[in-house]
């Protein structure tokens, strides 16, 4: 086990790195002046800007200099954003993405495993149908869709009835954070539904469930002990990834809604062309993306009992 986890470990640093070097190289063979915002009117001005951030030096000094202080953990200063560091922006405003981002994940890995059980359960049937066509309805239509819409029914609502049942915008408080939330969850949700239900149904017919019924133990000791314990190991693997999506930031989301998180501020840095935000943020996110992958891989080993089998027996 710990072998393996070194070398997911070695294998992940290398992702961050190719990902790290695509992304500066990609950002300066883009047409643009990243001073722009700035303000460099004159000659001297801009020399001056161009030493404070290293833009006077070769691209390949560039590449080195931004490799070391990443190593450090230093992203740079914003050229946008007078006086601020890309890490004081990742610092103030990740926990905003983060929290919007785990209520998110638990509303949607708790409805996708209880709706496709349930589908699972009730296969063919009314129901199913129904649930699964808005699944696939839920999957098709893009989040910033959904968010307009929920703002909307709810400022009809607020008119014409008079009822304020959630604030349509903004951030702070409890109630800030659940419609926002929902419409977030709500496409990973009807993924892992169909996801869950297709998990289920080829765990019923497999010999260990016939066995387990033919031993007669209840229906309710082999449904979660049996099946729904095989049948949600596809959505933990899938969770790792999805986590790491939605706690850094859901782009359109947090500006639907005007949330202060890293998503609206990557959207900022892009409108803006500002290298050292887009950058930083990149690397930041590849970097968390693929520790959750590697941390789900290792949870993955202690769910399955079957991949302790596998190694012991290679």
């Amino acid at each position: 086990m710990f072998r393996y986890v070194v070398q997911r470990i070695i294998g992940g640093v290398i992702t961050v790195f190719l990902m790290a070097s695509f992304t500066f190289w990609a950002m300066h063979s883009i047409p643009g002046d990243p001073l722009l915002g700035s303000k460099a009117v004159n000659a001297e001005v801009r020399h001056s800007l161009e030493a404070k951030y290293g833009l006077d030096k070769p691209v390949s000094t560039q590449y080195v200099v931004f490799l070391t202080n990443m190593l450090k953990g230093d992203f740079g200063i914003s050229f946008a954003q007078k006086n601020r560091s890309v890490n004081d922006i990742i610092r103030e405003h990740f926990p905003v993405s983060a929290t919007l981002g785990v209520l998110a994940v638990l509303f949607a890995s708790l409805g996708g495993i209880f709706w496709g059980a349930f589908t699972a359960i009730n296969r063919n049937r009314l129901s199913d149908r129904v649930i699964m066509f808005l699944v696939i309805l839920c999957v098709s239509v893009p989040s910033f869709v959904v968010a307009a819409m929920a703002q909307y029914v709810l400022s009809e609502i607020h008119k014409n009835f008079g009822i304020d049942i959630l604030p349509v915008a903004g951030w702070g408080t409890v109630s800030h954070m659940v419609l926002p939330s929902l419409v977030l969850g709500l496409g990973i949700m009807a993924f892992l539904t169909r996801l869950m239900r297709s998990s289920m149904l080829e765990v019923v017919n497999q010999d260990y469930i016939r066995t387990a019924k033919a031993k007669g133990l209840p229906i309710h000791r082999i449904f979660f002990k049996h099946q729904l314990r095989n049948a949600v190991l596809p959505v933990v693997t899938y969770l790792g990834p999805s986590i790491a999506a939605v706690t850094t930031g859901g782009f359109v989301v947090e500006v639907v809604f005007s949330i202060p998180g890293l998503g609206r501020y990557f959207v900022q840095a892009v409108q803006q062309m500002d290298y050292t935000v887009i950058m930083g943020l990149t690397v930041f996110y590849g970097a968390y993306l693929v520790f959750m992958v590697i941390l789900v891989d290792i949870i993955y080993g202690f769910v399955d009992p079957r991949i302790k089998v596998a190694k012991a027996a290679a």
